[in-house]
């Protein structure tokens, strides 16, 4: 999508995306090595009775998403951070994600008018409709003519 395309209220969906046991074990023994990510035995005891996913993964499984279903070939070039992550419910192996997105703002920077801004909330749902991420993000757009931007 092009930055032109986005306006507020719009709704942006992607996935399904599923998620398995190697990936979250590759991820977690990289990335976030706790025990609830990676030891299986000592996971069916814990709180979840099974392993669960990174939050951190999950949050890289949005991005996934969201550039699928939106800013693959767009300006986009960068992103100023990310406001209020929250994990409601854990991901399991097996777990079907799909990314809901909300356009919440877009606009001109005001000190730097060649920057779009776009801010919007990302929903990530398994296949339950169970909320397991919910995050607030910025991202930038180059505005300039594609010529100036190369």
């Amino acid at each position: 999508m092009r930055f032109a395309d986005f306006h507020p209220g719009m709704i942006i969906e992607a996935g399904p995306r599923r998620v398995d046991e190697e990936e979250m074990l590759a991820f977690a023994r990289r990335y976030d090595p706790q025990w609830f990510h990676v030891d299986a035995e000592a996971a069916v005891e814990g709180r979840f009775g099974a392993l669960i996913a990174s939050g951190w993964q999950t949050c890289g499984i949005a991005m996934e998403l969201a550039v699928r279903a939106a800013l693959h070939d767009s300006e986009s070039f960068a992103s100023p951070g990310v406001e209020q992550v929250r994990w409601p419910h854990p991901v399991f192996a097996g777990d079907e994600l799909r990314l809901r997105a909300e356009v919440l703002e877009v606009r001109t920077s005001r000190s730097r008018p060649e920057l779009g801004v776009l801010s919007w909330r990302w929903y990530l749902l398994n296949q339950h409709d169970k909320e397991v991420l919910e995050l607030r993000a910025t991202s930038l757009f180059d505005l300039r003519p594609a010529a100036a931007r190369a």
